[in-house]
């Protein structure tokens, strides 16, 4: 790595020399704009608007547009006069708990090397951090700009973190925000079960730039001539979700089936979740409402049997008293008498 910055870090009555070290770099596949039919490199000239001549660098200001087609220029004598009295000073401000810092201010990171007779107070001022867990706040003048900053401490090594000033950070002004959305408590029973069954410690290394592979992969296939291979295509994202608890229900499935466990409603796989209890209660019940429904159905058909016994041993009782047949005859017998008379 190369220094990109000479100065020092100013504690106190202490002084650290320290060199600047960019933390980071980006993997971008760069691209040069070329001519189609022969790759000749495509090139831009600075020209003048009024005049139209070419423009050496030398011969380059800085103007700040006031409106009306009206310019204020600046030259490297005006920036010279400006008050940058931690132009090769990173001034220590105070130090204050690291999650009062909000991740949004945070730029740019750079890592500081002691230099010459400076390791000591670097390691004093290094493992000071480290026992108080705060970090620093400090300014520093980079690139001719003043900027706000942290010092904290990365895998022993002081880290730099250029900071936005508050006035840089936009405000949200997004119509829903005035909306009374009421989130219902199923849902975000549901969404947190998602949280828990999605939840994992994070490890930086196991994530790729899967677009910046298959770039390299076409890319090293021209040149070496070869066919280029089709990477597989990705699954489409599911259509937007009318039901927000089944697309719910279907994520926490889904992130179960990754990490091999049984999706929750595959029949005692996982824990269940207080969506899935509910709907097990209710299942429940209504199993046990047929039963009930035929429990008095066959008490219905018992008592109905056994109005019908009686009823049947009555018939039987009544039925000898039908062979009253001697008593038919008795009664011609004496009708006929009277006929003789």
């Amino acid at each position: 790595m190369r220094a990109i910055w000479k100065g020092a870090v100013s504690f106190g009555l202490v002084s650290i020399g320290v060199k600047l070290y960019s933390a980071t770099e980006e993997k971008d596949i760069r691209f040069h704009q070329v001519h189609r039919e022969d790759g000749g490199r495509i090139r831009y000239k600075r020209t003048c608007s009024v005049c139209g001549e070419e423009v050496t660098y030398d011969d380059i200001a800085k103007g700040y547009d006031i409106g009306g087609g009206e310019m204020v220029i600046l030259t490297d004598e005006d920036f010279a006069e400006l008050p940058l009295t931690s132009s090769r000073a990173i001034d220590v401000l105070e130090f204050v708990p690291a999650e009062q810092v909000d991740p949004i201010l945070y730029n740019k990171a750079y890592f500081l090397e002691p230099e010459g007779t400076a390791t000591k107070p670097y390691v004093l001022l290094r493992d000071a951090l480290i026992d108080s867990e705060r970090v620093a706040i400090v300014k520093v003048a980079l690139r001719q700009r003043e900027q706000l900053a942290t010092l904290r401490v990365r895998e022993g090594v002081l880290l730099l973190n250029t900071m936005l000033w508050p006035d840089e950070i936009r405000t949200p002004d997004f119509g829903f925000l005035d909306e009374d959305l009421k989130v219902r408590p199923p849902e975000l029973a549901m969404a947190s079960s998602l949280i828990d069954s999605m939840a994992g410690e994070f490890e930086p290394d196991v994530f790729t730039d899967d677009y910046r592979a298959a770039l390299q992969e076409v890319i090293d296939a021209k040149v070496e001539g070869r066919e280029v291979v089709q990477p597989e295509e990705a699954e489409e994202a599911p259509a937007a979700a009318v039901d927000l608890m089944a697309a719910l229900k279907a994520s926490v499935d889904r992130a179960r089936a990754a990490r091999g466990e049984q999706p929750a409603r595959g029949g005692g796989g996982g824990e269940p979740t207080p969506i899935s209890s509910a709907r097990s209660a209710q299942k429940a019940a209504a199993k046990k409402a047929p039963a009930k429904k035929t429990a008095t159905k066959k008490a219905a058909e018992k008592k109905t049997a056994a109005k019908a016994e009686p009823a049947k041993k009555t018939a039987a009782k009544k039925t000898p008293a039908k062979k009253a047949e001697p008593a038919k005859k008795t009664t011609a017998r004496k009708t006929a008498p009277r006929k003789t008379a």
